[in-house]
């Protein structure tokens, strides 16, 4: 009897080893097709994030936005009333080489264009205060990163910027 319950507890075993391996490799292709893939070239220069379209890399725009506080906002202002980084793209793809800059703390804001500058503002007080887009940031390899626009955008002027930082990426969805 001894002999018998020791076989059938052995043969459990490997049958729940089976089954375990059977498992992962179920699913262990599915999460690496769920990763994304990027394959293109890349960025020539770290913390400068640049749009994907195609196989080409565009720039985006680097300015510092002054910051202007005011008795129930705070006014952020870039020159100009277009970006010269431009794309066609309604849900754009970002890739990011950071060094210094966290590619998880970049936020998604589209700006208004007022008397030929851009400018955001966000409200202390009453009214809602302006909430970022939705950006999916997943690490591709190392220190780069991909940042993809969750909502389509609508034509406007929009920025990234590091969470708590003045410096804006600016680009135009035409």
């Amino acid at each position: 009897m001894r002999v018998r319950a020791t076989i059938v507890i052995g043969s459990l075993r490997v049958r729940a080893i089976a089954a375990i391996w059977i498992g992962a490799a179920l699913i262990l292709p599915a999460v690496a097709l769920a990763q994304p893939k990027y394959t293109g070239a890349k960025p020539p220069r770290q913390d400068l994030p640049y749009l994907v379209q195609g196989d080409t890399l565009v720039p985006l725009e680097v300015s510092s936005a002054s910051q202007q506080d005011r008795k129930d906002d705070t006014l952020y202002t870039v020159p100009g009333d277009s970006s010269a980084a431009k794309t066609p793209l309604s849900s754009p793809v970002f890739v990011l080489d950071s060094a210094r800059i966290d590619a998880t703390k970049l936020q998604l804001f589209r700006m208004d264009v007022k008397g030929g500058h851009r400018e955001l503002v966000f409200r202390r007080k009453g009214k809602a205060n302006l909430q970022p887009i939705t950006l999916s940031v997943s690490v591709v390899s190392g220190t780069l990163y991909r940042l993809e626009v969750v909502p389509s955008l609508e034509n406007g002027e929009y920025s990234l910027s590091p969470e708590g930082s003045n410096q804006v990426f600016s680009f135009t969805v035409y």
